[in-house]
């Protein structure tokens, strides 16, 4: 406990003793009052305030910073005094263990220090691609009367060619020189492709959805059989909202390689198809005028195109009308249909018009003669 400590051939200026009394026992002073102070905080000072439980948290969440903050520049103190002079020999030692390169590819030398000054690199040019994309969206598109289609593609475009353009200047800046790590790129790219290949895909199938644009953010669609909203289409995936608020992310490539049913590919209006039945002995005549006067309530139809009726069919039970409305908005389809049916049956019940249950007739003739029907086993 008395030695200096010895690691691989580098001996060390101090004990284990004295690295637990000078560092560690101090550490965990400073962690235990750290704790004491933030529940002594919470139960004697934050939580008997008059004030609502939001703000209570809000105190809490800032005073636990405070003291964070506190903590870091204490261990700081307690590291320097540790180490006293010898902190600026092992200060260079680490640093140009983190400035060694890890491999050299042309002129650029990757070393620690260049992953750790990319990765903010990363981070900064996704909130710039971000920010621009929003930019655009509220200062230029909301003033211009440019279709949404349009918008989502040249948004995106700005949006990923932002993000290109930071990432070359950012990592150019750090020393990376991305010409000579073309090789490297290429060969690596060759072992990777083929792990990668539904992932290149999905890639591929995200451009050619930004430029064909079969479908845009906020478009009504209908994919395996589920129907939602798209929230939004990146590279890879798209993100789908169904009706009952469950989120589908759907690879690009099953959106390109299949058919989708888009309700709001051009135009967002579309006709609600309402289908009714009506008795024999009724008034075809007066039905039509009835649903018509319904369509023409409806808070979600358009005046024009007019709403039509159409006699369908002559079914077993009656016949078959069908309330053709249109609607501004595909979104509103389904309520749309709810409201039109529900006041279909109310209008029908005030005018006296039968919507008939399904039903059969059997007519039994009887001719006089005795059928004897004989039971035989098998």
């Amino acid at each position: 406990m008395r030695s200096p400590v010895q690691v691989g051939e580098m001996g060390l200026f101090f004990t284990p003793l004295q690295a637990i009394l000078r560092f560690l026992l101090p550490l965990g002073l400073l962690f235990f009052c750290y704790k004491l102070l933030l529940f002594l905080v919470r139960r004697l000072v934050i939580r008997p305030l008059k004030i609502k439980e939001e703000n209570k948290k809000k105190a809490y969440r800032y005073t636990r910073l405070v003291l964070r903050v506190v903590v870091l520049i204490g261990f700081l103190i307690i590291l320097i005094g540790f180490f006293e002079t010898e902190i600026e020999k092992y200060l260079a030692a680490i640093w140009a263990v983190l400035r060694s390169p890890l491999w050299t590819a042309g002129n650029s030398r990757i070393s620690v220090i260049t992953i750790l000054l990319a990765i903010p690199i990363f981070y900064l040019a996704s909130w710039v691609a971000r920010t621009s994309k929003r930019f655009l969206d509220a200062a230029v598109f909301s003033k211009m009367t440019v279709d949404d289609a349009l918008k989502f593609t040249i948004s995106s475009l700005v949006r990923y060619g932002v993000l290109v353009l930071v990432l070359l200047v950012g990592l150019s800046f750090i020393g990376i020189n991305l010409s000579s790590l073309a090789v490297l790129f290429g060969v690596l790219g060759i072992g990777v492709g083929f792990g990668l290949q539904n992932m290149v895909s999905n890639f591929f199938a995200g451009l050619v959805i930004i430029f064909e644009r079969p479908i845009k953010e906020g478009d009504r669609i209908l994919v395996n059989g589920l129907e939602g909203d798209v929230v939004h289409i990146r590279l890879r995936s798209t993100i789908i909202n169904t009706l009952t608020n469950e989120t589908i992310i759907v690879p690009n490539n099953k959106l390109v390689g299949n058919s989708i049913h888009n309700y709001s590919y051009e135009d967002r209006r579309i006709v609600v198809v309402n289908p009714v039945q009506v008795s024999y002995e009724d008034d075809l005549d007066k039905a039509q005028n009835v649903l018509l006067s319904v369509a023409k309530n409806n808070p979600y139809s358009l005046n024009m195109p007019e709403a039509r009726v159409r006699v369908v069919d002559f079914q077993d039970s009656g016949i078959l009308l069908e309330l053709w409305t249109w609607i501004a908005d595909a979104t509103e389809k389904l309520i749309s249909r709810s409201w039109t049916n529900l006041e279909i049956w109310r209008a029908f019940k005030e005018a006296g018009i039968v919507i008939p249950f399904p039903q059969v007739d059997l007519h039994v003739k009887d001719s006089g003669k005795h059928v004897q029907i004989a039971d035989t086993e098998t």
